[in-house]
């Protein structure tokens, strides 16, 4: 029986990329740089394993319209509106000075301007794969430079899609001219504002009358029928077939289904964008690159230092300090994956030779595979330009427009707490400082947070608290107290490490994601440091223990030996190490219950001796409650009445046994001992 040679193609395919992304995962690179090796090393220009395209290219189309279409369900106007202008002025900054700056030299050389722009396009785009992933690896997606590095690339993702339309002005192939050219534009323009408007309209209402059926097979139908339609229609009207994907999760988006389309189609999405990686290594001459290995080298360390440098100076234009723009900066400089989804599209207009798009598939390769190594590097780097760039403490604190944020003094400020963070954490604590009257400073550095907080009277500065400078001006020589809520952790551990020096009695409290980096803030004078991993650990533990009835004092004698094992310094003292072991076994056996004496029980007008309850049950009276004042340990003597509430200890049977004495033939009414 013949195999179709689509199916030889995906078994190669497959068998080279399992083996090379476990290689990816082990040397801690990006899977789609190895899914791009793979596509080198059996293409066509390598060992020869795969010749015909065609098929791979269909499969890979389908991955680009999957990725555009689930980063079309991300698009939300809420999102946007928390980062207008990170997103807005940084992203169109970014774009247009990499644009020009591409253009200008390629025009330089003697390249078409037209041609020359399209470059532009093709370096301004960094990969948002490889960057929100290591941003998450590394916890620092909250952190300044991690908010500032997704908004910009947030921008491109968006702008990419207009980009796409402009592709077939830029090739200047219409025969009607540039005028021809425009009006062709323009017709795209509308029929795409048609049937975004068209789809906004009927896709929530179609699949309101689809849920009602509740079967899941339905709706992956009716979403694939969805995605594909819009993407026929796009293509239709001579706009990117990816276009419609990007469509069809921007109106999903806005619906109550978001969610559950974006669960359905990820799987199919990943499988299929690896195959557009492979193709892209399947269409890169490896003699090519080795030829001209210099220029290659070249290229990518103009595109690397450039883009760079750009990116620093729209995040300085921003007021950011030296630091974050410079990490961000290091973070985007590479060229991303819809680079290559523009230049298949410049390929078809005319805007490639074959030797221009065999540099830079080659290029924007090695520059990927560059990107992992430079994020690492990114926090070294930011504080050497910190060092080497800033002049004093003005470049870092209270810079971002100081005119709408005005300095709070720390002048008449002593054995205060400086809060570095003003998320969640920051803002609680900051309120009940406040609210017990405890003096305290706050040092942000998101500007509209720091705009918006000034506003309603809180205690902030815009500052790095990186800096030496920015802490002296918090008083952190005359505080008690720093608390680190921030989401960096890498400055979290600078900021440690700079505090101590400059008040070796400073009461450090550092509140962390991960167990793993407690020693090291430990080691670096942190007092105390508090693993939100861990405490969401024992919340959720704590929670289920709760509803399935377990003793609070159980739950309690639990999450105690669960934070001794987890970080010893947090150990709470009282016993003995060697009696803790047995302390456990006790707590884990015994229980609290309360019981109120309903009328009719036959406890009433009895004394404790009388109804001698841990002869008889095990169980003893720890306490009695009577016209809401507590007797704890009632002698002997004590007699009950109506409307007491008894405070039982002992294990779970004699506690039922207990109260089975204690009620009117059924248990009156038990709770938690608070």
């Amino acid at each position: 029986m013949h195999t179709p040679q689509l199916f030889q193609d995906l078994l190669i395919i497959l068998l080279v990329s399992v083996p090379v992304a476990y290689l990816c995962l082990r040397l801690k690179l990006p899977l789609l740089v190895g899914f791009m090796f793979s596509g080198m090393a059996i293409g066509p220009y390598g060992l020869g394993l795969i010749r015909e395209l065609e098929g791979i290219e269909v499969l890979a189309e389908i991955g680009v319209t999957l990725l555009l279409f689930t980063i079309g369900l991300e698009f939300s106007l809420a999102r946007l509106r928390e980062m207008k202008r990170l997103v807005f002025i940084g992203g169109c900054l970014q774009v247009i000075f990499t644009t020009i700056a591409v253009a200008a030299l390629a025009t330089g050389i003697g390249r078409p301007p037209g041609q020359s722009v399209f470059f532009g396009f093709l370096v301004a785009m960094s990969s948002t794969a490889i960057v929100l992933k290591s941003y998450v690896d590394r916890n620092e997606v909250d952190a300044p430079h991690g908010r500032a590095g997704i908004a910009i690339l947030l921008f491109q993702d968006i702008l990419v899609v207009f980009m796409l339309l402009a592709v077939p002005l830029l090739g200047g192939k219409s025969s009607a001219g540039l005028t021809g050219a425009f009006w062709s534009l323009a017709t795209s323009l509308l029929a795409l504002v048609t049937i975004v408007f068209g789809a906004w309209l009927l896709l929530p209402r179609f699949l309101d009358k689809m849920a009602v059926f509740r079967s899941p097979e339905l709706f992956i139908l009716t979403v694939a029928l969805f995605v594909v339609g819009m993407s026929w229609m796009t293509s239709h009207f001579g706009l990117s077939f990816a276009l419609g994907g990007f469509i069809a999760g921007m109106v999903l988006s806005e619906t109550d289904y978001c969610h559950q389309a974006m669960t359905e189609v990820l799987p199919f999405r990943d499988v299929f964008n690896s195959l557009f990686y492979v193709s892209i290594g399947l269409l890169l001459s490896l003699s090519a690159l080795w030829q001209n290995i210099g220029l290659v080298a070249g290229f990518v360390l103009m595109i690397i230092v450039g883009k760079a440098v750009i990116i620093w100076l729209v995040i300085r234009l921003l007021g950011y300090p030296q630091r974050i723009a410079a990490m961000a900066a290091l973070g985007l400089a590479q060229i991303g994956e819809f680079s290559f989804v523009l230049a298949r599209s410049g390929l078809q207009e005319g805007l490639f030779f074959e030797s221009d798009y065999q540099l830079f598939l080659a290029s924007a390769i090695v520059s990927m595979t560059a990107a992992p190594f430079l994020i690492n590097l990114a926090p070294r780097f930011g504080y050497f330009a910190q060092t080497l760039l800033n002049d004093g403490s003005a470049s870092d604190f209270g810079n971002v427009e100081d005119d709408e944020i005005h300095l709070t003094s720390s002048g008449g400020l002593q054995q205060h707490v400086i809060i570095v963070g003003y998320g969640l954490n920051g803002r609680n604590l900051a309120r009940v400082l406040r609210a017990v009257g405890i003096p305290y400073l706050v040092l942000e550095l998101n500007a509209e947070v720091v705009r918006r907080a000034k506003a309603m009277g809180e205690k902030i500065n815009y500052g790095d608290a990186t800096r030496r400078e920015v802490l002296l001006h918090a008083g952190i020589e005359k505080a008690w107290s720093l608390v680190l809520a921030m989401s960096d952790p890498d400055a979290a551990r600078r900021t440690v490490r700079q505090a101590r020096i400059l008040n070796d009695s400073v009461h450090i409290i550092v509140r962390t994601r991960y167990v793993a980096e407690i020693t090291e803030l430990y080691a670096l004078g942190a007092n105390e440091v508090i693993p939100e991993e861990f405490e969401t650990s024992i919340e959720i533990f704590s929670r289920v223990l709760q509803r399935y009835g377990v003793a609070r004092n159980v739950i309690e004698g639990q999450i105690e030996r669960i934070r001794r094992q987890g970080y010893e310094l947090l150990r709470k003292t009282g016993a003995p190490p060697a009696q803790l072991p047995e302390i456990n076994v006790a707590l884990d056996a015994a229980a609290t219950e309360t019981i109120q004496i309903e009328e009719n029980s036959p406890a009433i007008g009895r004394n404790l001796a009388e109804l001698d309850v841990r002869g008889k049950t095990g169980a003893t009276v720890i306490a009695a409650v009577r016209n809401n004042k507590m007797e704890i340990s009632p002698g002997a003597d004590f007699r009950v009445e109506k409307g007491d509430k008894l405070v039982l200890i002992g294990t779970p049977p004699g506690l039922e046994k207990a109260i089975e004495m204690l009620s009117p033939g059924e248990i009156a009414s038990t709770g938690f001992n608070p």
